[in-house]
């Protein structure tokens, strides 16, 4: 996790955030691509010294996510992209936000913590149980949903806890949604007439 130290518009009118974090600062370069609360954004400017790295929002990022929300001191979480020769654990995010949810519900069972989050239908409806979702760039797995409720929840373990920000936040509450990429590819083909031109190009069986 980072520390937000600003963010807001300067004085060429761009919106810019500037985070501290010393790990991800190990082996950063400009124009690398970090994910800030699950959205990936590119850095602009670091400083090694003070342990602070520096990104741009566009306005549809902005539109988009719930970052327009942070305040100075907000903790935020932190992905460096996927390096290819490393082990693949959870599920592939994007970075790319599809929307926001809002927190309906906290309940702590033992050490762990149940967090319900309401949705738009346009989201809900690749959300599937035991499937995965993003939640402020967080990979787990969806346990129910509840599609008279427009929602879905899902269970941290205590070590999760820990380590991410969702905890942190309130009911009321946005965080960010990136929903599996799968769904919307089998969305696309199965609208698109993929799968009929499939059946329509099978040569007939003779007898």
């Amino acid at each position: 996790m980072g520390e937000i130290k600003h963010l807001g518009y300067d004085k060429d009118g761009s919106f810019t955030m500037k985070i501290q974090a010393k790990t991800i600062l190990e082996d950063i370069h400009l124009g690398d691509s970090i994910a800030v609360n699950g959205t990936c954004l590119t850095v602009t400017d670091f400083d090694t010294q003070l342990a602070e790295f520096t990104i741009g929002l566009a306005p549809e990022t902005l539109r988009k996510t719930s970052l327009g929300e942070l305040q100075h001191g907000s903790s935020v979480n932190l992905e460096r992209a996927l390096s290819p020769s490393t082990r693949m654990g959870g599920h592939f995010v994007q970075g790319h936000v599809d929307g926001t949810g809002v927190i309906v519900r906290r309940e702590p069972e033992g050490d762990s913590l149940w967090v319900k989050v309401k949705a738009g239908k346009d989201l809900l409806k690749y959300i599937v149980p035991k499937g995965f979702i993003a939640v402020d760039g967080t990979s787990l797995t969806v346990v129910d949903v509840f599609d008279e409720e427009d929602c879905f929840n899902f269970m941290l373990v205590a070590y999760t806890q820990q380590k991410v920000v969702i905890p942190l936040k309130k009911v009321g509450q946005k965080v960010n949604l990136e929903v599996d990429i799968l769904g919307k590819y089998v969305e696309r083909l199965l609208s698109s007439g993929f799968v009929d031109s499939i059946r329509s190009s099978r040569p007939v069986e003779v007898h």
